[in-house]
């Protein structure tokens, strides 16, 4: 392949972060969640009392200083599977919540924070290739990836699927209110001016309201071995 990327997108719920990062253990290549990116900016210009609605250019720059790291605080330190690092704070149960979510939303509306962290994510395509995470990783940051999948859900069993993971990780929930921020996240999201949420034109639709984890897991990896065998 021209660029060894494997670029995920979708709406918040879908089950994309999951299906990276099992595709990206299969394959053994690195893993993106840009999504980890901007919840990370999201809390950091929430501790920095920033407005996502007025300090613009401030949490602009706050994106190209974000000292985040993936799995561990520092290379000294041991791998823990899944963990995000924020100036070595570890906030992965923080950035989960509904509020991280919702600050996530706000903060990748902005350009200039879109045009900042641009280059930061596609640094991350290293060794053996990279599977991308996201929302405009089809779109926008790895256009010439040469598997790009956009996988999606009705609203409904989202909403289900996150209330489900929020009270498995001991964070209270309240069913109808997760679906009427998943449907005004998804609204901010594909209208915004900058990368909306949408499918790249030659994304592979995956909808997975009626499938399993693992339905959609076997889908994804034929794709893969069918792409990464020309």
């Amino acid at each position: 392949m021209s660029e060894r990327v494997i670029a995920i997108d979708g709406p918040s719920g879908s089950g994309k972060g999951t299906i990276a990062a099992r595709l990206a253990k299969e394959l053994g290549y690195s893993l993106l969640d840009s999504g980890a990116l901007y919840r990370v900016l999201g809390l950091a210009s929430q501790r920095a009392g920033l407005d996502p609605e007025q300090d613009f250019d401030a949490i602009a720059q706050l994106a190209l200083d974000l000292p985040i790291s993936f799995g561990r605080p520092d290379d000294s330190a041991p791998w823990q599977e899944g963990s995000v690092w924020l100036a070595g704070d570890d906030v992965s149960l923080q950035i989960r919540t509904d509020e991280a979510s919702a600050l996530a939303s706000q903060v990748a509306a902005i350009p200039a924070v879109r045009t900042n962290l641009l280059q930061r994510q596609r640094d991350f395509l290293q060794g053996e290739g990279l599977v991308a995470d996201g929302r405009d990783m089809g779109t926008t940051v790895f256009p010439n990836s040469p598997l790009k999948i956009y996988l999606t859900a009705s609203v409904e069993a989202r909403a289900e699927r996150r209330y489900k993971q929020l009270i498995a990780k001991g964070i209270d929930a309240i069913l109808p209110a997760l679906l009427r921020e998943l449907q005004e996240r998804d609204e901010r999201d594909m209208q915004r001016s900058v990368s909306p949420l949408k499918p790249a034109e030659d994304a592979i639709i995956i909808d997975s309201t009626d499938l399993s984890i693992e339905d959609v897991m076997s889908q994804v990896l034929g794709l893969t071995r069918e792409k990464l065998s020309n």
